[in-house]
């Protein structure tokens, strides 16, 4: 008696434990939903997935439609929101204002870290964040939370990097790319390479395992990459660095970050309307690189991404 029992606990535990199947993907990597915490409305999910591509465990915020639930039929179309340099992909939700702004969407935001650093690549040495959003979060998503194939993307500072690179890199995997206050231009001017290297090192890892050769920048660069975005809809928008209408009053500080990437911006935008790309450009002049200003944008790139998705 004392074993029947003891087998029905351990067959009992099996059974409430083990999850889906873990599916492999075209690069032989694997991606498993292991926790996901919901908040009381059900909207907000958050996930930590074991991760081959980056060899540990990732998180991942999600924001669900309203309709998600009742519609267990339904495939949905996803909006990846992608983080800056040295902040958490949480900061979309606060102090960004993603919820608020994407409450009304038939879409599934997904938020996923980047890395203090990871700057949306494969590194030659070292994690492979190309993959891990690209191929590992993109099953999970689809597998576990009923997503389809239509895909937009949209980030800050780092992230509007990765927006870009990613939408050029792998053509048809997102429909429509935005950046605001994006690092649009890695090989502009050596001061371009120094503030990818100073991001890198600032979050002690080592340049020279990002992007070892020149040809690697330029593969991976968003200015060098605009024929390829020819056709998709991109949204731009930076400010120049002073403090504009959004910063705190009595704000005289002039930041520094803001104003280096407004001069790339500047010169993406150009070379984006050259190549004949659907750019849409709001370089506003006066503003920080701050929240206030990427909600702003947020707020007014979402009409464009979202006409790029199928009705």
């Amino acid at each position: 008696m004392r074993a029947l029992t003891l087998f029905l606990i351990l067959l009992l535990a099996a059974c409430t434990t083990a999850g889906p199947s873990a599916p492999t993907g075209p690069t032989g990597t694997t991606s498993t939903t292991t926790s996901a915490t919901a908040d009381p409305s059900g909207r907000v999910v958050d996930l930590v997935l074991p991760s081959t591509a980056l060899g540990r465990d990732a998180q991942v915020r999600l924001l669900l439609p309203d309709g998600w639930a009742a519609q267990p039929d339904r495939r949905w179309p996803v909006l990846y929101l992608l983080s800056g340099c040295c902040g958490s992909h949480l900061g979309w939700t606060s102090p960004g204002q993603a919820d608020r702004l994407t409450r009304d969407l038939d879409v599934i935001v997904a938020m996923p870290e980047g890395g203090l650093a990871g700057f949306y690549t494969d590194w030659a040495e070292g994690p492979a964040w190309e993959t891990f959003h690209l191929v590992e979060l993109r099953e999970a998503l689809e597998r576990d939370y009923r997503a389809g194939g239509d895909r937009v993307v949209a980030g800050y500072s780092m992230g509007g990097f990765g927006a870009l690179s990613y939408t050029a890199r792998h053509p048809g995997f997102f429909r429509a790319a935005a950046s605001f206050s994006g690092v649009v231009h890695t090989t502009g001017t050596d001061d371009s390479r120094a503030l990818v290297r100073r991001i890198v090192t600032q979050a002690d890892l080592d340049p020279a395992a990002l992007w070892p050769a020149d040809a690697d920048w330029a593969a991976h660069n968003p200015h060098d990459l605009a024929d390829a975005l020819r056709g998709v809809p991109v949204y731009l928008s930076c400010g120049d660095g002073a403090p504009g209408p959004l910063d705190s009053p009595g704000n005289e500080v002039v930041d520094a970050l803001e104003a280096e990437l407004w001069a790339e911006n500047l010169a993406t935008t150009a070379r984006l309307t050259e190549a004949g790309a659907q750019v849409t450009a709001d370089l506003y002049g006066p503003g920080t690189h701050t929240w206030p200003y990427w909600d702003r944008a947020l707020e007014n790139a979402l009409p464009i991404l979202t006409a790029a998705l199928p009705g």
